[in-house]
């Protein structure tokens, strides 16, 4: 069997650029919303003299963001925060639990250096554990946008959304994920086709992993599904279920320590809902030893189509 594939694209832009100046463009529009920064450079002199006095910059001092974008959410205004993914998600989490997760506040967190996108500064600036972490915070929704027309999606379709919202960014230029369907938050898209196997990708980097993986195994006569499940909480077991129904394995693919993000959110749905083999395709749960650019970590650690094919390849084969 064949894998339905979609056409190439190969334009290139940066998901946290889509995100400022869609922002930017919304906040003359909407007196409620607010832009919060944190000494993060994405907000030039250009765009914060657009921006008037719907932006503040705070400074370097994550927990504090939090605690003051509570406070005007309180108020009645929506605040868009920006901050580095590893800063949101452990410095100034308990914060986000306490002040905006707890009051269920529509506070936006949009996090750049999702990820190994800060690859190249260690450890230290790994985002790893974000997704893990906030998907478990009740009232809280996550997204992790796969491209910069998602991203731009995704701040229009918040601006109506109750309660608190992560979304997770980048931090250069990726390309744009192909799709017929267009980007819902809640929604999971199916980018693929396919009935002997279901691919489950979230971020730039996975999804395109994925989409890479369904053609070289349809070459290899195995019919792979792919699905773009772009929001984490609340997750799309319908989607995921139905894709996975009749399959004989779901693998998934992401830019997380296998232990909590994609793989366990969709390891629980199935548990409940559709049991079906799943294989876990990540950072191995350890800090990375290896300091290097983003492509460079995915490359070193195996987050990539060639790894993806070879695993779903593997796993047939021992069956």
């Amino acid at each position: 069997m064949t894998t339905t594939a979609a056409p190439a694209v190969t334009a290139r832009a940066v998901t946290r650029e889509a995100y400022r100046d869609r922002l930017i463009a919304l906040l003359g529009t909407d007196p409620r919303l607010m832009c919060l920064d944190t000494d993060t450079g994405l907000f030039g002199p250009d765009h914060i003299e657009a921006a008037g006095e719907q932006y503040l910059n705070l400074g370097i001092a994550e927990h504090n963001l939090m605690g003051i974008a509570s406070g005007l959410a309180f108020g009645g205004r929506m605040p868009f925060v920006n901050t580095m993914a590893g800063f949101a998600s452990s410095r100034a989490l308990e914060a986000v639990k306490v002040d905006i997760a707890y009051p269920a506040l529509p506070v936006r967190i949009m996090a750049t250096h999702g990820g190994l996108a800060a690859g190249h500064l260690g450890p230290t600036h790994h985002a790893l554990e974000d997704l893990a972490v906030m998907r478990t915070l009740p009232a809280m929704t996550v997204v992790v946008p796969a491209d910069a027309a998602a991203t731009a999606a995704v701040v229009e379709q918040s601006l109506d959304l109750p309660g608190p919202l992560y979304v997770r960014l980048g931090r250069k230029a990726t390309p744009a994920v192909p799709s017929d369907e267009p980007m819902v938050i809640g929604r999971a898209q199916r980018l693929r086709e396919g009935t002997d196997v279901v691919l489950v990708g979230c971020g730039p980097y996975p999804v395109t992993a994925c989409t890479e993986a369904a053609d070289l195994l349809g070459e290899a006569g195995i019919s792979a599904a792919v699905l773009n499940m772009h929001t984490l909480s609340p997750l799309d077991t319908e989607s995921l279920c139905t894709a996975a129904s009749g399959a004989s394995l779901v693998v998934t693919v992401e830019e997380h320590w296998r232990s909590g993000g994609l793989g366990g959110a969709v390891c629980e749905a199935l548990a409940e809902r559709q049991p079906v083999r799943v294989l876990r395709i990540g950072m191995p749960d350890k800090f990375s030893d290896t300091v290097g650019g983003q492509e460079h970590l995915l490359d070193h650690y195996g987050i990539t189509a060639a790894r993806t094919a070879a695993a779903v390849t593997a796993a047939l084969e021992a069956d």
